[in-house]
């Protein structure tokens, strides 16, 4: 049964999904705003966020007038079973709340949103990730534990990975041979910072440091490593080869031939249009198959650019939610462990002592690169450099090792980033040289 027709189903039997969201910021103001109209055979039952008022803007935005604050998932089931939809402040009481089918983890954190993602795992819940920074940094080993409790953790349909892989699995689907897969982007500049990026933010009703992460690659970069960590593709080159186009079609003859055809790769366009959306690019060597390629306009091969026009998270997201509950179908989803990471890198010269301020702060950058070549550098990744304090100077541009920093302690998300490597180890040769020679050989 397709999805749409499960979901009016369920709104004619009033059983709707019962959605719970972590986080009510702009995207998740958004999706409460999408959610409430409401979608057919999904229902918003709760919001969880630091901050009550702003879930109670959320609300008040979607349209819901009446709603029930609680401070127990005893609380939220009979609030949502008399119909109201519950607001707490405390994330725990949707992860245990059995009123609850699904979460929405929205909140763009690290490590809050690793311990509510595990508690929701725990508490047998369905979970849809619309937080690349946690995902592209621990999705391998939050997915395995999914696995093993049987329920569906994914990506979301609408950001750029789940439009990727939505079209990716399509293609594959009716018998293409994808081999490679991105973003388009209006323009990437490493060195933005919440200065530059204040008013924009302010504009938008956003927050400055996420404004400033998408201005500075590191968004960018952990979108392409979700998508890599689901399609098992590489990158280029650390960063990506993001090539300047005029359109999207372009990029069919902009990537290495070689590279797409012996690891695939994930990339970006860079100012092409349409501007927003994703792209996939296939690749056909059939003389015959060619020709109707060629007749239906697509190019004279042999790679050739499929592409979708749009991105929306905060609609799209129903069909992540239908395809998890009804189907146990995650829209993006690692294959197993990480094939790339997002590496973190000096935005400015930094000095022994220097707190490093996190993702789309003043320090640092981060860039997508082979999870091979990041762990066998010790690189630090990005999610992990907030709080992180320099043991020496380093230079603009520079990448960052672990021995580089002194980690703040007992972070739940680092211990879980630890695991995935224990549990994907590199092989030999791809460990560094000081970490399998022989003894006095150094």
């Amino acid at each position: 049964m397709n999805v749409d027709t499960a979901l009016r189903e369920r709104e004619a039997a009033g059983n709707p999904i019962r959605v719970g969201m972590i986080g009510a910021g702009a995207t998740g103001r958004a999706i409460a705003l999408q959610l409430g109209t409401p979608v057919p055979g999904i229902r918003l039952a709760a919001i969880a966020n630091r901050t009550p008022e702003h879930a109670a803007r959320a609300f008040r935005d979607a349209g819901i007038q009446n709603w029930s604050r609680v401070s127990s998932a005893r609380e939220a089931e009979s609030s949502i079973a008399r119909g109201m939809p519950a607001l707490t402040d405390d994330a725990s009481v949707l992860t245990s709340c059995d009123a609850i089918d699904i979460l929405v983890e929205v909140t763009g954190s690290v490590e809050p949103a690793a311990s509510v993602v595990l508690q929701a795992i725990d508490h047998g819940k369905h979970v849809v990730l619309v937080n690349a920074e946690l995902d592209s940094f621990i999705g391998p080993i939050l997915k395995q534990k999914a696995d093993r409790a049987g329920v569906v953790i994914t990506h979301t349909d609408g950001d750029e990975p789940g439009v990727a892989m939505t079209l990716f699995r399509y293609l594959r689907t009716v018998g293409l041979r994808p081999v490679a897969a991105g973003n388009l982007k209006g323009m990437v500049d490493y060195y933005r910072n919440p200065d530059t990026q204040h008013a924009f933010a302010a504009k938008n009703g956003q927050d400055v440091k996420k404004v400033t992460s998408f201005a500075d690659s590191t968004k960018l970069s952990m979108e392409a490593t979700v998508l890599a960590n689901a399609t098992g593709f590489s990158a280029g080159r650390r960063g990506m080869y993001g090539p300047a186009c005029k359109e999207v079609r372009e990029m069919a003859n902009l990537l290495p031939a070689e590279q797409m055809l012996s690891t695939g790769l994930v990339d970006y366009a860079l100012g092409a249009s349409p501007y927003t959306g994703a792209f996939v690019i296939v690749y056909e060597d059939s003389p015959l198959k060619k020709v109707q390629l060629a007749y239906y306009k697509l190019g004279d091969g042999p790679f050739y650019v499929f592409y979708v026009p749009f991105h929306l998270p905060h609609i799209q997201i129903g069909s992540t939610i239908g395809r998890a509950v009804i189907l146990d179908d995650p829209t993006v989803a690692p294959l197993a462990g990480a094939v790339c990471e997002v590496v973190t890198v000096a935005k400015k010269d930094l000095k022994g002592g220097e707190r490093l301020d996190g993702i789309g702060g003043f320090c640092a950058y981060g860039l997508i690169d082979n999870a091979s070549t990041a762990r066998s550098t010790d690189a630090l990744p990005i999610a992990l450099s907030e709080g992180c304090v320099m043991r020496r100077d380093v230079s603009k541009d520079t990448l960052l090792a672990i021995q580089d920093v002194e980690m703040p302690a007992n972070r739940a998300a680092e211990a879980l980033w630890r695991e995935q490597n224990a549990r994907w180890p590199l092989s030999p040769s791809e460990l560094p040289l000081k970490q399998y020679a022989p003894m006095g050989k150094l």
